[in-house]
């Protein structure tokens, strides 16, 4: 049986992008195709698209591509991995983007967003081109969970035209095309090395300053968003990572990732229940926020979901990148930055 992905090697050196060169492919692409009129993509919008735009190798015109960025936790009770299931079923010529090892590999935390050449490099082997149109979706098991990470990495790093199939499982369910096993070959391309947009990333240092600041008179008010379980938050759950404490930041609002899905579809809510949940748990929308989760993955749930609602200034907007894994191990006992519900009844 062949390799998933039979990838040409690269012979040719990454040219390196700035912020000006990145907008004028952009500008170029849009002129030949219309893109997406939203972030998030129906099933239906994306199989019309692929019909009209497939990820040909042929092709010199920007593509449609899908992109699987399944994942599961460490500790998931079934075993699975994000790969096993791409081979079970897929949407037709997608390609797998591993979350697991497109990272910073000098890191001693999982999910770290990679080096700008780290970034370029995989899309590489990916065969992505920087004008193609990128469309990421999720396992059909979990509905929505990785995909919104892999899509804000992209924003991260400049993909102009990036969005997020809502969602695979109804994908499936309404029987649109999918294939399975180990079928076929990916050609290289070249991505140029792009600039990271770190006003979208919150790093320790950022969110250390928020959490110290917490109730103090004067202070600016950032708002950080939790979206792992309630159990975990609360610190009556352990975490996924043996030896890492459960807990949460001073201040920190608990919204689970799933509370922004439909519970059958586990696609996002439409956009009065989504801003009607951020409005329950007391968010402001006029104050800046900060999405944090266990490494950073479904902390772009929320992030995702924010964006679809609207809901506070894109500019005022940050996820923590290291999340609680770096939190807890990076915070001194002293500092009391780690709290529980029992510390709150006290």
């Amino acid at each position: 049986m062949a390799s998933l992905f039979i990838l040409r090697p690269l012979r040719v050196s990454l040219p390196r992008f700035g912020s000006q060169q990145l907008r004028q492919p952009a500008a170029k692409a849009a002129g030949v195709r219309r893109s997406f009129s939203s972030y998030l993509v129906t099933p239906q919008e994306l199989a019309e698209a692929l019909k009209k735009a497939p990820p040909s190798p042929i092709s010199s015109e920007p593509r449609v591509i899908p992109l699987c960025a399944s994942w599961f936790l460490p500790n998931d009770p079934e075993g699975r991995t994000g790969i096993d299931v791409f081979r079970e079923k897929r949407i037709p010529k997608a390609r797998f983007f591993d979350l697991d090892k497109v990272i910073d590999k000098h890191s001693e935390y999982p999910h770290m967003l990679p080096t700008p050449k780290g970034f370029a490099a995989a899309m590489s082997e990916l065969g992505i081109r920087h004008e193609d149109t990128v469309v990421v979706y999720d396992s059909r098991e979990l509905g929505i969970f990785s995909a919104p990470r892999v899509g804000w990495t992209l924003k991260t790093f400049g993909h102009p035209r990036v969005h997020i199939l809502n969602n695979f499982r109804l994908w499936v369910e309404q029987g649109l095309p999918t294939e399975s096993g180990n079928v076929w070959t990916v050609e290289c391309g070249t991505y140029p090395i792009p600039e990271m947009d770190e006003a979208k990333v919150a790093h320790f240092e950022d969110v250390r300053e928020v959490a110290l600041d917490y109730n103090k008179e004067g202070a600016e008010g950032v708002q950080i968003l939790d979206a792992r379980s309630y159990g975990r938050w609360s610190g009556k759950d352990p975490e996924p990572r043996p030896g890492l404490s459960s807990g949460h930041m001073p201040g920190s609002i608990n919204i689970p990732f799933d509370a922004v899905l439909d519970p059958q579809t586990k696609a996002f809510l439409p956009v009065d229940k989504l801003k009607q949940v951020f409005k329950e748990k007391g968010v402001d929308p006029a104050k800046p926020i900060i999405s944090s989760c266990g490494t950073g993955v479904t902390a772009c749930v929320l992030e995702t979901a924010l964006n679809e609602a609207q809901y506070g200034s894109p500019e005022k907007r940050k996820v923590y990148d290291g999340s609680w894994t770096e939190w807890a191990q990076r915070v001194k006992p002293s500092d009391s930055l780690i709290r529980t519900v029992e510390q709150h009844s006290e």
